[in-house]
Formats: C-alpha cells, sequence, structure tokens
C-alpha cells in the first residue's frame, strides 16, 4: 500500500514538472522577448563602396541630417562626406590629422543650429563646424578631468546648446556648457558597472522632445533613460537590463548609436546583431529593421542612424561600408 501511494506521489511530481517546466519557459520568454507592436521598414536604397573616392567610404561610423542633406562620418579616410536624400554626393571636408579642420576618426554625429559636432575618437575632441565644412571651435582635450575625454564616441546638443558627451573609455556621460565648461557627469570615471546610473563604454547619446537624456551603454548591452533633471528613470535591454546580451527582440549585442524621432521613439543600433530596433521612450518594443547579410536591406554592423523630415531612417551599414535609406510600412 505505502509502496503504491509512494509511486502515485512520483508520478504527480514527474507531471507536474513537465508541466511547470513549458509553462515556465513561456512565461519567461514572454516576460523577456516581446513581439512587434507597430509596422516595420521596408529598404528603399544605398549607396557607398569600400575606398577613398568620392563616395566610397572606409568604416562609415556617423550620420546626421539636415533638410535635404545627408552628413557622413567617413573614420577612416578622416572625412565628413556630403549627400543629398537620395546618395548623390554633393562635397566633402576634412582630413586625417590633428589641427582644426583635420579629424581623427570622427564618430557619431549631431547638427544644431545649423552647425556640425563631430566626436573624434582619435583626437580626444568634439569638434564644430559649419555645414559648408569651415572649422569653428574645438571643445575639449584627452584626460580623465572634468572637461576632458578619452575617445568620445557621440555628442547631443540641448535647446540652449548644452552638451552631453559619451566619453568612451572614461565610463561616463558629461554634460557641459557651449564653451566645453563642466556642469556634471553621470558614471564614475575610468570604472564600467552595471548598476543604473554606471555605465560600459557609453558609445552614443541622444535628447527626447522633452529634454529626456538616451544613453546607448555600449558593452553593457542597454539604454539607460535618465529625466531632464539627470535623475535615472529605466533601462533596458535583456533581462533585468544588466548586461546579458542575446540576439531576441528587446535585447542587444553592443549598442552603437541612438537616435530620438519628435514623437519620443528611440531608435538603437544593435552592432553584433545586425540590426535597428525601435522603441518607445518607456522602453517597450516596437520593430525591429534589418537582418546579418551584404544584400538590399541587410547589415554587417549597423553602428549610426539618422531620420530626414518625413521619417526615413538612414543607417551607416559600417561593415558593408554603404548606407542605407528605409521607409515605414510595407
Amino acid at each position: 500500500m505505502a509502496a503504491r501511494l509512494r509511486r502515485k506521489i512520483f508520478v504527480k511530481a514527474v507531471l507536474g514538472a513537465a508541466l511547470f517546466v513549458p509553462v515556465f519557459l513561456i512565461a519567461g520568454w514572454l516576460a523577456f522577448v516581446p513581439f512587434s507592436k507597430e509596422p516595420g521598414y521596408r529598404f528603399v536604397n544605398s549607396w557607398g563602396t569600400r575606398g577613398a573616392d568620392a563616395g566610397q567610404f572606409n568604416d562609415p561610423t556617423g550620420l546626421a541630417i539636415s533638410g535635404k542633406e545627408v552628413f557622413v562620418a567617413d573614420a577612416r579616410n578622416g572625412r565628413i562626406q556630403v549627400f543629398d536624400l537620395g546618395g548623390r554626393f554633393l562635397r566633402v571636408f576634412g582630413g586625417p590629422g590633428k589641427g582644426p579642420g583635420e579629424l581623427g576618426r570622427p564618430m557619431n554625429l549631431t547638427i544644431s543650429a545649423n552647425e556640425l559636432y563631430v566626436p573624434e575618437y582619435f583626437n580626444d575632441r568634439i569638434q564644430v563646424f559649419d555645414l559648408q565644412g569651415s572649422s569653428k571651435r574645438i571643445i575639449g582635450r584627452a584626460g580623465s578631468g572634468p572637461g576632458e575625454f578619452n575617445a568620445p564616441g557621440g555628442v547631443a546638443v540641448g535647446r540652449d546648446g548644452t552638451l552631453y558627451v559619451a566619453d568612451f573609455y572614461n565610463h561616463r556621460v558629461q554634460r557641459l556648457k557651449a564653451d566645453g565648461s563642466f556642469i556634471q557627469q553621470w558614471g564614475k570615471t575610468g570604472t564600467a558597472g552595471i548598476a543604473a546610473g554606471s555605465f560600459g563604454y557609453p558609445t552614443d547619446v541622444a535628447l527626447g522632445p522633452g529634454g529626456g537624456l538616451f544613453v546607448a551603454d555600449g558593452y553593457n548591452d542597454r539604454v539607460q533613460a535618465f529625466n531632464s533633471n539627470g535623475k535615472f528613470t529605466h533601462k533596458w535591454g535583456g533581462p533585468f537590463a544588466s548586461n546579458i546580451y542575446g540576439p531576441f527582440n528587446g535585447w542587444f549585442a553592443t549598442v552603437t548609436g541612438i537616435i530620438t524621432d519628435n514623437s519620443g521613439n528611440v531608435f538603437v543600433a544593435d552592432f553584433y546583431n545586425h540590426r535597428i530596433q525601435k522603441f518607445s521612450a518607456d522602453g517597450t518594443f516596437l520593430t525591429s529593421i534589418g537582418a546579418k547579410g551584404s544584400g538590399p536591406g541587410q547589415f554587417m554592423y549597423p553602428i549610426a542612424m539618422a531620420l530626414d523630415g518625413d521619417g526615413n531612417l538612414y543607417v551607416a551599414d559600417f561593415g558593408n561600408n554603404r548606407i542605407q535609406k528605409w521607409r515605414q510600412g510595407k
């Protein structure tokens, strides 16, 4: 009798476990892998090949748009190239070097008040140009002190000219006055971390329409958000946004660029997953764009993005040495 009872208990336990495990896995999947909530984007066209001639690239790393002109950071060629919205070459400026007007690996670009802000990874500074390509001023220098940089990767500019800079190797984001004077920072200088407000090689920053700050927390595989007063509000990317990378919706494998649209949505360059992901401002996953490859509508290490006035998305396709243009809808 006792033996039969034990067998029944054992069978019930096995059956219970057999039911619990798939339910647990499904619940976990639903909790951490969201579904798309809006229409996707379709490929329009692309331009560029590897090289040093006009219209060619050697590691495109940044994009910015002003009106009907697309500015591209052509990193290893040490220059900025300018195109129309269809990809027709217009002009070029810069060249490798450390002097005014010269560039050392330009990265994610930003345009504000008809000025182009260029973070220079090798020169540890932000250089500001007018839109025709004349150097106007240089902000910062190499170092780990206030207002100094160690491989800046991205910059955002507030309406009052305040600068927000992703200071890559210093593991921090700095807030500076328009003249480069230090105001405050997020993150501990020189120390990577995964706690809220700490960073692991931040690569880019963006401001939302309401003044909120979004940080591409590069090697932590996540996005962190701060309100207009600089207070941490939320983070996303993988389970608990705690440096767990993966290929699923809402997860990242190194984030390298971040931009926002007029509605506050956030676009993130998901470098090693070969795609762009789009989120609402609260981190809700909306859709994924692209897949790995070298064909039309495919990416090899997308690194940066920009939006034109019609909402079309432009992507610096780093590994394929080209720029791609996408439009929302089927």
